[in-house]
């Protein structure tokens, strides 16, 4: 028997496999049934609560992410992004004599109060950048422009807050920090992780509104901008030399810190991986309960085969793929469910993430949750005696 005869045997003892794994996946339809509904709660669970975390670990350091920067000074021993402490604008003069150093910006994020059209107080973090090097602006502006925050009292906000913040305009007058404020422009995906949605303005302006807590030589962070060529880590090294009473951070290590402040040491990115986690469990325990249950109500086929001749990796092919066609059935499924679920959160306050990477990685824990699954019931069926095909 030559390669292609060998080839051509193989290719109908597999379809011979999958047309049997396929009838006894639909003898049953009600237990196919049960088997989907399994692995499609599974399915959608982790990949919500995957994309929940994602969303969590994006949100919270977005501010950072986006900044533009390459390195962040800041007062010692701050916990995330949000924390900072002022510092005095000498500090920026000393930076910017380091070698590598092109420019320092002073930047300001802080909690202020926003007045509410009905008199009540939301809380808003005001970021304030250097409008002529915009690191740490806003980005995806869908009103208005940067040019329109050189005015004075003028304020940037995202779309998504326009209810909570009680504002329905371009232009409109608000009151932060018991100043007045004109609403310039609009934003559109700029979550905020905490119930504070960001507002940008103005260097200046930020430190208006941030009133007594800032005074006008101080900032709450310095962006650097390494000059073309410079190696970043030589540069954060000379500043820290130059600055030791103060920390320097690269964009990724202040990112990394908010993100581990916000995400795990409040608890909230631990409670969606385990409930990514209990998706898992609950799908391997359903889909290896049906898989067993529907080998076993398949045994004396499996016998028959036994009977026949059939070798025990034969036996193995009809169980995986009957756990194959299943995973990629409930994994259909299951991905259409979790990507209006993710398209309908986009507007919320926690929106799920559903990027491809996650989409894909969905699929291949599909078939080792129902491979695994089907593991179990492989012993049973491999240890056959394939006499009892021929008793009553």
């Amino acid at each position: 028997m030559n390669s292609v005869q060998i080839v051509i045997v193989c290719y109908k003892v597999y379809n011979v496999m999958i047309a049997l794994a396929w009838k006894n996946l639909i003898h049953d339809r009600v237990r196919l049934a049960v088997t989907l509904v399994g692995i499609v709660f599974a399915l959608v669970l982790i990949l919500v609560q995957f994309g929940l975390f994602l969303s969590f670990m994006d949100t919270s350091s977005n501010v950072v992410a986006r900044s533009g920067a390459d390195l962040w000074i800041t007062a010692p021993r701050i916990p995330h992004v949000n924390g900072g402490s002022p510092l005095r604008e000498s500090y920026r003069w000393q930076a910017l004599q380091v070698k590598g150093v092109a420019r320092v910006d002073r930047y300001n994020l802080a909690w202020v109060p926003w007045k509410l059209p009905s008199g009540a107080i939301e809380s808003v973090s005001i970021a304030g950048f250097d409008l002529d090097h915009p690191m740490g602006g806003p980005w995806n502006i869908v009103q208005g422009n940067l040019d329109d925050l050189r005015s004075e009292d003028t304020v940037m906000v995202d779309e998504l807050y326009k209810q909570k913040l009680g504002v329905t305009r371009i232009g409109q007058i608000v009151e932060i920090s018991n100043r007045r404020a004109r609403v310039a422009g609009f934003t559109r995906g700029i979550h905020s992780f905490t119930t504070a949605p960001y507002v940008f303005s103005s260097f200046k302006n930020a430190q208006n509104y941030a009133g007594a807590a800032m005074s006008e030589d101080q900032s709450t962070f310095m962006l650097v901008k390494a000059e073309t060529g410079a190696d970043v880590g030589q540069v954060k090294a000379a500043l820290q030399r130059k600055l030791p009473n103060l920390a320097v951070f690269t964009n990724e290590e202040m990112r990394a810190k908010t993100q581990s402040y916000w995400v795990f040491q409040t608890g909230a990115g631990v409670t969606t991986l385990l409930g990514a986690l209990l998706g898992l469990i609950v799908g391997v325990v359903v889909v290896a309960q049906t898989i067993y249950a529907a080998t076993m109500d398949h045994i004396r086929e499996f016998g028959t085969l036994k009977a026949m001749g059939a070798a025990n990796a034969r036996i193995y092919e009809v169980i995986l793929a009957q756990a194959a066609i299943s995973a990629v059935m409930g994994y259909v499924m299951a991905i259409v469910i979790a990507w209006l679920v993710s398209r309908g959160s986009q507007d919320g306050n926690a929106p799920i993430a559903l990027p491809p990477e996650l989409a894909i990685g969905a699929l291949g824990l599909a078939l080792a949750m129902c491979a695994g699954a089907a593991v179990i019931s492989i012993r049973k069926a491999t240890r056959i005696d394939p006499a009892m095909v021929f008793r009553g």
